[in-house]
């Protein structure tokens, strides 16, 4: 599946945690999930399962882009 697209909340997990290819950054990801706060964890959790959805090649040609807001 090429056609996932991501929150600006789960691009932003992604750049955290981005690693040369899409099985690492989710391995990077699940590696951290013990760390993470109860609120974080859904989040993680939902991001790698769209990882899982979509293609190495899908991977390899996003530009996931860290997004910071001062909105709070």
């Amino acid at each position: 599946m090429d056609n996932v697209s991501f929150t600006i909340e789960e691009e932003n997990l992604i750049c955290i945690y981005h690693k040369h290819d899409r099985r690492r950054t989710i391995a990077a990801i699940s590696d951290a999930l013990p760390d993470m706060d109860a609120d974080m964890r859904p989040l993680a959790e939902q991001t790698i399962h769209k990882l899982h959805n979509m293609t190495d090649a899908a991977f390899e040609e996003a530009q996931f882009t860290m997004t910071i807001s001062d909105a709070e």
